[in-house]
């Protein structure tokens, strides 16, 4: 058969790929790369796929600064309710965006579902660009919110299928530190604000460029290797794998996916199946994972930062936004330099351990009488050690672990699933953070975010297992 390899070429190359994964788990990462040399190049295609990251983390980012010039132009300022939807329309969007992109995913492919993407990117920047009304701008962040709900699914399904085992975790964890180079560049363009009062709708409409950058490159991509053989196109898995990792490792990459064929060979699973006594453990893990993350306070500090620094009398504001954007990308970046040696576990716990600490910092900033006069530092001090903890572990573990512990059958549709998850509970964080605030106070809210995460590192230390340093199929097998 055309594109078949023999059952000796393919045991050999798996045998000496679990080999050079047990150098790789014992930090031999240099050594393992050394002895298998390959003629493919996966960097530029991850980068590609990065740009759907940096739209997501944009866009999430954008409304901080841009919000309450916005809302003089639209009429809106003393209504803190419609500023609100105009955040939270985004996230409704992207919740309806997380489940039709698992389903493009699965039907049409990855590369097709990145391209059809850019419709409603373009269109929602458009029109929120253009907005006279505050239900035009609404309509505008609800179609952002599809797209960016639709590329949050895909980005990390597509690296985590196209990635080398090896390093799978480094290439994974580029998606958030993409998202955060989003919010970073979000932070960035609110600095004409001040000067500059309609410069807000410039910094909606120049998101046209990278989402018509990421629709050209991924008509140039390849496809994924394992949605290809899950659709019998295995010659054409083929070619994609030698793109990708080089043909001196096609014999090994089609071993691993022949070795769970098991799983693949069943119909594609339905919704249904996500709830099934077989899956519904790992998919409840990875709905948990994103309930912790969105309500240990995560978005509520992207989102209003700008406003929380006007409380604490900081007057720059919109700069102490942008000193806490290049926090969060020097977190990510470290972080990419440990998730191949530290594993994803540990960095979870790591990282919602420094989260909560920092939220009770927050919280006693704006309760303590005795620290009123320093509340300005220490707002910013607070916040910006919250975003490093974020971005070593609860940013980037979810988003790659999930693609790693889900069987392949379901694999999209448990992500999207999850994703669901991620945008709902984001959507009610966006809509509601400021009239919780408004009654309950900054101090009790951040004190209940700081709780959240130590419910997450209970959770997590009883229920994530370790992925590193294993293939998918290892992975899928294993937890079968």
């Amino acid at each position: 058969m055309a594109g078949s390899v023999s059952v000796q070429s393919v045991n050999g190359s798996s045998a000496k790929n679990r080999s050079l994964r047990a150098q790789a788990s014992e930090g031999d990462l240099e050594t393992a790369k050394i002895q298998v040399k390959s003629s493919g190049n996966v960097y530029p295609y991850v980068g590609i796929a990065c740009l759907g990251a940096f739209l997501f983390g944009y866009h999430l980012g954008v409304v901080n600064g841009a919000l309450e010039y916005l809302s003089k132009d639209l009429g809106i300022t003393e209504n803190t309710v419609l500023q609100g939807w105009v955040v939270s329309a985004l996230l409704a969007g992207a919740t309806i965006g997380s489940f039709t992109g698992g389903l493009l995913a699965d039907k049409i492919g990855r590369t097709k579902t990145f391209m059809l993407d850019v419709i409603p990117l373009a269109a929602g920047v458009f029109l929120s660009g253009i907005a006279k009304s505050v239900e035009t701008m609404i309509l505008g962040r609800v179609l952002t919110g599809v797209g960016i709900g639709i590329s949050s699914a895909i980005v990390p399904l597509y690296i985590s299928e196209i990635s080398p085992t090896e390093i799978r975790g480094t290439l994974g964890s580029v998606n958030q530190l993409s998202i955060c180079i989003g919010i970073l560049a979000a932070l960035v363009a609110g600095l004409p604000l001040a000067g500059n009062p309609l410069w807000w709708r410039t910094m909606f409409t120049i998101a046209l460029v990278p989402s018509v950058l990421l629709a050209v490159g991924m008509a140039f991509s390849p496809e994924s290797p394992r949605w290809l053989y899950q659709q019998g196109r295995i010659a054409e898995a083929e070619v994609s794998i030698k793109r990708l990792f080089g043909k001196e490792r096609v014999a090994e990459v089609m071993g691993d996916l022949d070795a769970a064929g098991r799983d693949s060979s069943e119909p594609e699973a339905g919704w249904l199946d996500l709830f099934s006594n077989r899956y519904r453990k790992v998919v409840s893990v990875g709905a948990a994972l994103f309930l912790f993350q969105q309500f240990a306070g995560i978005n509520a500090v992207v989102y209003y930062s700008t406003s929380v620094f006007r409380t604490a009398g900081i007057k720059s504001d919109v700069a102490a936004s942008a000193l806490v954007g290049v926090a969060n990308v020097i977190g990510s970046t470290v972080a990419i330099s440990l998730m191949d040696k530290q594993g994803r576990k540990s960095l979870l716990i790591t990282s919602f351990a420094g989260m909560g600490a920092s939220m009770l910092l927050l919280s006693l900033t704006f309760s303590w009488k005795a620290l009123t006069p320093y509340s300005g530092t220490l707002a910013v001090l607070g916040t910006v050690l919250y975003v490093l903890s974020f971005s070593l572990g609860a940013g980037p573990v979810p988003a790659l672990l999930l693609p790693e512990i889900f069987a392949s059958r379901i694999r999209a549709k448990a992500m999207a699933l999850s994703l669901g998850t991620h945008w709902i509970s984001n959507f009610v964080i966006g809509l509601y953070f400021l009239s919780i605030v408004n009654r309950f106070g900054l101090s009790t809210v951040y004190l209940g975010f700081g709780s959240v995460c130590i419910l997450a590192i209970m959770y997590v230390s009883g229920n994530v297992v370790e992925t590193k340093g294993r293939s998918l199929e290892e992975i899928e097998l294993a937890l079968a």
